[in-house]
């Protein structure tokens, strides 16, 4: 309750001052994430906690997105969230809608055994199919099916229209959306890079030349 009021005297104090006649009104409390804020604010106020909340901001985002796509994918299509970033994944790569599935893990962020359970999921579905890979012995490609194809075209089309992000993005200019949209590209785009250069430290010499032999 301190921090509510805390988030209404602030709001208050930058408004316009009591005796110019103008009527103040008061906003209601702050959201979770604007209380998570206050509270790591005032427990915390001694440090640069800038990173450290931005880090916060991101991941609820991710998760309020994730969750309400999760829900649709479940009701529309049968499979979840994730297993339809891995049908986008190889939509966006162009035809034939083939990847392998190293190249699928490392875009979406997950462990092989994580690719492996999605694939097996959406090929019980008729999503995407297994094809030998020619230049690994023993390998195979994973490729998006004509039915998968059809789906991943109206999921894409959902996203475009109804994205869960709409409803927050409509409050903002297009100048803001704009610059709010170059700003999250440039810090995942140096995030990616270092997680890709210690990725590649820690990758052991023998993997490494199997790895680019297949390449």
């Amino acid at each position: 309750m301190e921090d509510h009021q805390h988030a209404r005297d602030l709001a208050a104090s930058e408004g316009p001052s009591a005796g110019s006649g103008a009527t103040v009104e008061h906003p209601p409390g702050p959201g979770l994430s604007e209380l998570i804020t206050l509270q790591w604010q005032r427990e915390r106020g001694d440090l640069d906690l800038q990173n450290f909340l931005l880090a916060i901001y991101f991941m609820r985002l991710g998760t309020l997105v994730d969750r309400a796509y999760d829900r649709h994918c479940q009701k529309e299509y049968g499979i979840n969230g994730g297993d339809m970033r891995l049908m986008l994944a190889l939509r966006r790569s162009g035809p034939p809608y083939v990847k392998r599935p190293t190249d699928l893990f490392r875009a979406l962020l997950v462990t092989s055994g994580a690719i492996t359970k999605k694939v097996d999921r959406l090929v019980e579905a008729g999503y995407v199919e297994r094809m030998a890979d020619p230049s690994h012995n023993g390998g195979f490609l994973v490729h998006l099916t004509r039915k998968g194809l059809q789906v991943v075209e109206r999921a894409i089309e959902h996203l475009a229209n109804h994205s869960a992000l709409a409803p927050a993005m409509a409050r903002l200019s297009a100048e803001e959306r704009k610059r709010g949209s170059a700003f999250a590209l440039r810090i995942l785009s140096a995030l990616e890079s270092e997680d890709a250069a210690a990725e590649e430290e820690e990758e052991p010499p023998a993997r490494k030349a199997a790895t680019g032999r297949r390449r």
